[in-house]
């Protein structure tokens, strides 16, 4: 774990979480991940974001007046969320071992970041297990995408090159001291199900955006509130999925 904790603190101390997500591509993403958030929340619930980074959701949603607890492994974006609020709870914690929070203590959980750099199947299924462990209902489960990070990085940024060797027959991206883990649907479904997890709902939180950053970040107000109505519409088509950059799974914690 350490390793890990080594690894994402340099590419973290490099890499401003907070600017993406305030780029207009990137509130495509963080508008749309809060309104399914809101769907499933109800007043006054206890909320675990584990992988919090800087605090965008963690913070804006106890600004909303949720009970949050931000659980988060590297430093850095630990002082920035500690620099934004002195109030909120902040527990530096790897995903994969929560023992310091207990059975069912949360309404709701967001694993956003850590499903993002655990490379190996075991990992992402313990840090899975133990967000259901502390869930007492909902889930909000983040995943990259390997075919975006072909299309995008491989071939339309034309790195194809640099990439080939870490591909198997299959175009499956395979490059375990990569930071960031792509993933597939049929992956995120042997995840759930090993888990004992209940799908809910699974929609692409960026779809396109990430293809087209630039356009959009350049689009007039009513072309941009058209593409998220748009987004809105079609980000739980099938068809999309896989090519989003993230996926998200909202998932139904077992019973006792």
């Amino acid at each position: 774990m350490d390793e890990t904790k080594e690894k994402l603190t340099r590419f973290y101390n490099k890499f401003n979480e907070n600017k993406r997500l305030d780029t207009r591509h990137g509130q495509v993403e963080f508008f749309t991940s809060m309104k399914y958030i809101h769907d499933y929340l109800k007043p006054g619930d206890r909320i675990a974001d584990i992988g919090a980074g800087p605090g965008k959701y963690s913070l804006f949603l106890k600004q909303e007046g949720y009970d949050v607890t931000a659980v988060e492994l590297v430093r850095p974006n630990i002082g920035m969320l500690r620099a934004k609020d002195k109030e909120i709870r902040i527990i530096e914690a790897d995903a994969r071992d929560l023992h310091m929070l207990k059975d069912k203590e949360f309404d709701a959980v967001i694993l956003f970041g850590p499903m993002y750099h655990l490379y190996s199947f075991e990992d992402r299924l313990q840090a899975l297990k133990e967000a259901a462990r502390i869930c007492k209902r909902v889930l909000f489960v983040t995943y990259i995408m390997n075919e975006y990070a072909l299309i995008q990085y491989a071939f339309k940024e034309n790195n194809y090159s640099l990439i080939r060797d870490k591909l198997d027959k299959d175009f499956r991206i395979c490059d375990p001291d990569g930071i960031f883990f792509q993933t597939r649907i049929e992956e995120m479904d042997e995840l759930n199900k090993a888990c004992g997890l209940k799908l809910l709902k699974r929609f692409a939180a960026d779809g396109a955006t990430d293809y087209m950053r630039s356009t959009i970040n350049q689009m007039n107000e009513e072309t941009f509130k058209a593409y998220i109505d748009f987004h809105m519409a079609t980000c739980e088509r099938i068809e999309l999925l896989g090519a989003s950059s993230h996926v998200t799974d909202i998932l139904e914690a077992a019973e006792d």
